[in-house]
C-alpha cells in the first residue's frame, strides 16, 4: 500500500496559506504524500513550504474583481477549473482533500464532491469567507480557527484553533523581556497585504513619543512596496531606527525579540501572537467582510493580552498613547504577555492532522 496522499487547497493570501503550511509540515511528517493547489497570489507565500510538497497553480478566478464582462467569465472559468480538477484526482486518487478557502479551493472541493472523496475545510475567521460558506454543509468537518463560529446549519464544526507554521511553534512562549530602559523592539504587520493606515499612522505615532523613549525603540515594519519609501524616510527624518520590508520571512523571531506587536487582526496574525505571546495593539481591517477582524481580536482583548482600536478612532495621539502606556509599564506588558498565551492554540495543528487522519482511515474502514 502507498502512502496516503493529501490535497490542500489554498489560496489568495497569507491568513489562508500559512494555516495550510502548517498542516503541510505536520502531514509530511507522518509519512503523507501532499500536493498543494494555488493561484499566482497564493504562490508568493510557498518560498517555505516543505521541499517535498508538490506545488501547483491553477489560474486565478474571483467574483470580486473586474468589470461585467470579467464577472461574466468567472462561472466557466469555475467549471472549467471544477472539471479539470475532477480529472486530475481520478488520476491521482487523493485520500482526503481540504480546503482553507480563496479561488483554489473552489476546484478541489467542488471536484471532491462530485467524486466523493473525504473532503473538509479550515475557516480561520469567526466568519466563514465566501468559498466556505459554499462548501461549509458540502464537507465533514469544518475545522474552526475562532470559536464560536458563525455556521450555517447542518455544518459540522469543531474548534481546533488556528495552526501556526513550525518557525512559530519554535517561539511558543518564548520568554519575553518586558519593556525597560534598554533598546526595545516594535513589530508592525500590516497583514499579508500590507496595510496603508499603518504605514500612514505608525511611523507619526512613534515619532510623537517623548524623546528618551524613542531613542530606545527599533522598528521592524512591515509595508507595500509602494509606501516602503517614504515609510522609511520618515523614519530616518525623525531618527529612528527601522527596518521596512515588504514582507519578513523571519516573523516569529522578530515577534519573540519584540516588546510590543502592532497588527492587523488577521487570523494567522493572532494565532502568532498568542502562540508566542506578546502584547499587541490590534486594528481590525474595517473592510474585512462580516467585519471578521474584530472577531478575530475580542479573544485576545478580552484576556487583557491586545488593545483594539478600530479604524475609525485610529489617529497619531490615540497610537501614541497606547503605545507609550505600554512600553512605559513593564509589570502590565508582562501581565499582557501572559494573557495573551492563555488564548493559544499551539495543538491547533495536531488538532487538524488528526481530523485529516480520522477522514482517511473512515474511508478505508
Amino acid at each position: 500500500m502507498g502512502k496516503p496522499y493529501l490535497l490542500i487547497a489554498a489560496g489568495g493570501t497569507g491568513g489562508h496559506m500559512f494555516p495550510a503550511q502548517a498542516l503541510a509540515e505536520a502531514i509530511l511528517n507522518k509519512g503523507w504524500r501532499l500536493r498543494l493547489s494555488t493561484d499566482e497570489r497564493g504562490a508568493r507565500y510557498t518560498g517555505a513550504f516543505p521541499q517535498t510538497a508538490e506545488i501547483v497553480e491553477v489560474a486565478s478566478a474571483t467574483f470580486a474583481r473586474g468589470g461585467l464582462a470579467a464577472k461574466a467569465l468567472v462561472g466557466p472559468r469555475i467549471a472549467g477549473g471544477v472539471s479539470s480538477m475532477a480529472f486530475q484526482m481520478m488520476r491521482d486518487k487523493p485520500d482526503v482533500v481540504v480546503g482553507f478557502g480563496g479561488y483554489p479551493s473552489i476546484p478541489a472541493l467542488g471536484a471532491a464532491t462530485m467524486l466523493k472523496i473525504p473532503r473538509m475545510i479550515h475557516e480561520q475567521n469567526g466568519v466563514l469567507g465566501r468559498v466556505n460558506q459554499l462548501f461549509a454543509t458540502r464537507v465533514a468537518n469544518v475545522a474552526c480557527g475562532v470559536w464560536p463560529t458563525d455556521l450555517p446549519e447542518g455544518a459540522n464544526g469543531i474548534h481546533t484553533g488556528n495552526p501556526v507554521r513550525a518557525a512559530v511553534l519554535e517561539r511558543e512562549a518564548a520568554g519575553y523581556i518586558p519593556p525597560g530602559d534598554y533598546p526595545m523592539s516594535i513589530l508592525v504587520m500590516g497583514g499579508s497585504q500590507g496595510a496603508r493606515i499603518l504605514s500612514d499612522i505608525v511611523p507619526g505615532a512613534i515619532a510623537a513619543l517623548p524623546d528618551d523613549l524613542r531613542s530606545l525603540i527599533r522598528v521592524a515594519h512591515q509595508a507595500r512596496d509602494e509606501d516602503g519609501e517614504r515609510v522609511a524616510a520618515f523614519y530616518a527624518e525623525h531618527g529612528i531606527r527601522a527596518e521596512v520590508k515588504p514582507f519578513f520571512d523571519d516573523v516569529p523571531r522578530r515577534m519573540s525579540d519584540a516588546q510590543l506587536v502592532i497588527s492587523r487582526s488577521g487570523a494567522s496574525s493572532v494565532a502568532d501572537i498568542s502562540v508566542i505571546g506578546r502584547p499587541s495593539i490590534l486594528i481590525p481591517f474595517a473592510a474585512a467582510a462580516g467585519d471578521h477582524q474584530t472577531a478575530n481580536a475580542r479573544g485576545l482583548v478580552q484576556a487583557g493580552g491586545a488593545i483594539m482600536i478600530p479604524e475609525n478612532a485610529l489617529d497619531v495621539p490615540a497610537l501614541a498613547e497606547q503605545i507609550s502606556a505600554v512600553l512605559t509599564n513593564p509589570e502590565a506588558a508582562q501581565k499582557m504577555a501572559h494573557a495573551a498565551l492563555s488564548t493559544g492554540a499551539p495543538d491547533a495543528t495536531e488538532r487538524l492532522t488528526a481530523l485529516v487522519q480520522q477522514l482517511a482511515q473512515k474511508e478505508t474502514t
